[in-house]
């Protein structure tokens, strides 16, 4: 008996965890198929005004050779694409946006990513979980071809030779700013240092502090000033009575000088009874 051959579904692929699996080709003339997992997002206590919980598709298992610009231009298909974010893991905090330029920033690994893309419309969400499995969307078209193998790699070095011209004027900027930095925190610390000059007597103006916490100088001066106190502290303090013949040597000193005042004060009272000043009673 013949096996009986089933026909091909074209409804799409439900997996568990609510993701349906779509088909992706590097070309249409490929012969195998690479799955991307999408669903919507649906995470309820992110704080994040970049997500709306309507318009985003999460999508997992995205290749190493598809860029942002590749991303939007497959999903574009489902309707007007607002924003797309790829990251190594999935995350409910905004990536840190870096000051510092391409120069001085490593450079990004290159693997199976994830995807966040938010539509301008919340049935594009839908259309692309709709979308049939056995049409799967092609990556690389003559439209809008996307390099892979040698070509990427020599792409890749020719990206980052960096012109010295350029980088000599990333340098001066960056070098401009950090001056700017330096001379800004040189004045606060003058200023501080001003406000909080100790007068004739040693006292130092203190800023007032919360409730239930000490007053205490708000500065790096006065906490210099404090360190260097506790250094001076420290090193009249180093090794003293540490072994045993300097503790009885430091008791026989004490023993001495309490001794040396008891006779100055009896001559200092026989110098008053003599002057007929001292009234005891």
């Amino acid at each position: 008996m013949a096996p009986s051959k089933r026909k091909q579904s074209s409804e799409p692929g439900v997996i568990p965890g609510g993701f349906t699996a779509l088909s992706l080709k590097f070309k249409a003339d490929s012969g195998s198929c690479h799955a991307v997992c999408v669903k919507e997002h649906r995470v309820r206590a992110e704080k994040n005004s970049s997500r709306p919980l309507d318009r985003t598709l999460f999508a997992l298992n995205i290749p190493p050779y598809c860029s942002e610009h590749v991303v939007r231009e497959l999903f574009s298909q489902f309707g007007p694409i607002q924003s797309v974010e790829l990251r190594e893991k999935p995350g409910t905090t905004d990536p840190k946006e870096s000051k510092l330029s391409k120069y001085f920033t490593p450079a990004q690994k290159e693997g199976f990513r994830v995807g966040y893309i938010v539509f301008k419309n919340s049935s594009s969400v839908a259309a692309a979980k709709s979308h049939p499995a056995d049409m799967p969307l092609v990556v690389s078209t003559e439209e809008r071809p996307v390099r892979t193998g040698l070509q990427k790699w020599v792409h890749q070095y020719s990206q980052s030779l960096v012109q010295p011209d350029k980088l000599q004027e990333v340098v001066d900027i960056f070098m401009q700013e950090y001056d700017k930095k330096k001379e800004e925190e040189s004045e606060r610390l003058k200023k501080e240092a001003e406000q909080q000059e100790e007068d004739g007597e040693g006292w130092v103006t203190v800023t007032r502090a919360k409730r239930g916490t000490k007053a205490r100088p708000h500065s790096e001066v006065a906490n210099q000033k404090a360190l260097q106190k506790e250094d001076r502290k420290r090193k009249r303090k180093e090794l003293l009575n540490f072994y045993t013949w300097q503790h009885r040597h430091t008791q026989r000193e004490h023993i001495a000088e309490l001794r040396r005042k008891f006779e100055e004060d009896k001559q200092r009272i026989a110098v008053l009874r003599a002057q007929r000043k001292f009234r005891p009673y």
